[in-house]
């Protein structure tokens, strides 16, 4: 069987754990040589190392996503390597996890710099760089399902998060010209919490599934949404959340 992604290069931001390191690998697993980007630099050439030894092709970039000159200094790295890019994934994102009396404008910035706006200004050169070599490219935007409701807690994440669903939209309308597909995926607490290493078992979740969400979950859906299996699929967003969306507030 055709590997879906054979020959395809791909960009996962935030890929030195949890999600985005379930996410590279799997795209690499189905033949993309996968840019593994991450702010810290053991992580990304971890993972880098753990795709290449099980065959695949990757090479670790460190990149600040809230820094436009590391992203162009990226993208420029990733086509010097391998000529091209098919597809972005913006997963990397950091929470503030404070009350709108608590946060600082400092950490508010930050917030939307590494959460939202990170993520427009990579689509923005890798889908550049997608349409000067005539890409039929894909791009997906993690959002999460902290963009569509309020919380008591993590007022710039929730804004970041509600910021990528529209941003998605609109970036969709205005790349389909150019055969460019984006959507963004929807999850609610899949393995570790944003930021973290650790991934709590005793941590509470209510959906339909009776389980916590795994990054191999969200990954599937990712690769689906980047292959051609969805090309008749744009600027719409994939809830990944195991139905806790469709639960009414106050059921059990």
């Amino acid at each position: 069987m055709t590997a879906k992604l054979a020959n395809k290069v791909a960009i996962v931001t935030g890929a030195g754990r949890n999600i985005g390191e379930d996410v590279a690998k799997l795209l690499a697993l189905e033949g993309a040589a996968v840019a593994v980007i991450d702010l810290d630099k053991g992580r990304a050439d971890k993972v880098a190392d753990d795709i290449i030894a099980a065959g695949g092709k990757a090479k670790g970039f460190v990149c600040d996503v809230g820094k436009e000159e590391d992203i162009i200094a990226a993208v420029k790295g990733i086509i010097a390597e391998w000529g091209h890019v098919d597809i972005l994934v913006n997963n990397a994102a950091i929470s503030d996890n404070k009350h709108m009396f608590d946060i600082t404008t400092e950490e508010w910035n930050r917030t939307l710099a590494i959460t939202l706006t990170g993520p427009f200004i990579f689509a923005k050169h890798a889908a550049k760089a997608m349409v000067e070599k005539g890409i039929a490219g894909a791009i997906v935007n993690v959002s999460s399902t902290s963009g569509y409701y309020g919380r008591d807690r993590a007022i710039g994440y929730t804004t970041a998060k509600g910021g990528i669903v529209n941003m998605t939209r609109s970036m969709a309308i205005q790349l389909a010209p150019h055969n460019i597909r984006v959507n963004s995926v929807v999850p609610n607490k899949i393995g570790s919490p944003v930021g973290r290493d650790t991934f709590n078992p005793d941590r509470k979740v209510v959906n339909l599934r009776n389980r916590h969400g795994l990054p191999a979950d969200l990954a599937k859906a990712i690769l689906f949404l980047v292959s051609d299996d969805s090309d008749f699929v744009a600027g719409t967003a994939l809830w990944v959340d195991g139905g806790v969306s469709a639960i009414m507030p106050g059921s059990d």
